[in-house]
């Protein structure tokens, strides 16, 4: 069991005044409690700090190491007290932005660099994965804040809708059109998966598949005529060349939200980056 540091504070007012009596009254507490306070010290300890008399009390040589410690865990304490309650109140420290790589090419630039630029004490590390995996990172406390599609109900996580987006088929509108039958995606969406069963479904076979886990790659494969890709509307808005829909193809509606614990929304630095992001989309629907 570990030393509280009030249990700490007390032994060191004992220590000061040899006299249980007076260090209880200066401390405010009763007697009783503040010997109650000693007992627990020493079970903490494993042996006796304080040898009892009729004249008061004396250090153990135990007691007499304790004390020499005591000071400085008690100074130790206070500081991490304060650094803790610096992280909740200014805007400072280390937090973990959590996307898709692909919402971060059209998200990050466009708040990150002011963010940055004004608040100089605060530092951002980057981390990108499937939206689902954002999102179970975020309930393990492994990300601080998460941009991801479509998160699933969960009693940790406030949860703020962004925007909506669309995936669906693309072709080159330039390019020419061949390989038509070929169907580029990357299979670890579940919008790609559900896409796929609802091509099946009506009848769209395509004879060959390419697949890749990089959205940019296929936007780009599609625009230069490789295949037809499934992809969502901004990252085709974004290709180098212009994409356009294939008509009639089916769509998947996707949801981006904004994701952290419940118990960061008091904290500073959270409520600043959540700020930032939400001011982004929101001045996009004005």
């Amino acid at each position: 069991m570990i030393a509280s540091p009030a249990d700490l504070t007390y032994f060191v007012e004992v220590a000061n005044t040899l006299n249980v009596s007076r260090a209880a009254e200066r401390l405010g507490i009763s007697q009783p409690s503040l010997t109650l306070a000693m007992q627990r010290l020493e079970q903490s300890v494993g042996t006796s700090l304080l040898t009892r008399s009729r004249r008061g009390v004396n250090l153990t040589p135990a007691g007499k190491q304790v004390l020499a410690h005591a000071r400085h865990l008690l100074q130790s304490w206070d500081d991490v007290k304060a650094q803790a309650l610096s992280s909740v109140h200014d805007i400072q420290g280390a937090y973990t932005i959590g996307c898709h790589a692909s919402v971060a090419l059209y998200l990050l630039s466009r708040f990150l660099p002011g963010l940055m630029e004004k608040h100089p004490e605060l530092n951002i590390k980057l981390r990108h994965d499937l939206s689902r995996k954002i999102a179970e990172e975020v309930v393990s406390m492994k990300i601080d804040v998460g941009v991801v599609v479509n998160p699933i109900q969960h009693p940790d996580l406030i949860i703020h809708r962004l925007c909506t987006d669309e995936m669906t088929l693309w072709t080159a509108a330039q390019a020419p059109r061949r390989n038509k039958s070929i169907l580029i995606c990357d299979p670890g969406l579940l919008q790609a998966q559900a896409l796929l069963k609802k091509l099946k479904k009506s009848g769209m076979i395509f004879d060959r598949m390419i697949y890749s886990d990089n959205l940019e790659v296929i936007a780009d494969l599609t625009a230069n005529g490789c295949g037809i890709g499934i992809l969502p509307a901004k990252v085709a808005h974004r290709s180098r060349k212009k994409l356009e829909r294939l008509p009639k193809a089916p769509v998947f509606y996707d949801e981006h939200c904004l994701i952290f614990r419940v118990e960061n929304k008091g904290i500073k630095s959270v409520q600043t980056i959540n700020q930032a992001i939400r001011h982004l989309f929101e001045s996009e629907r004005m």
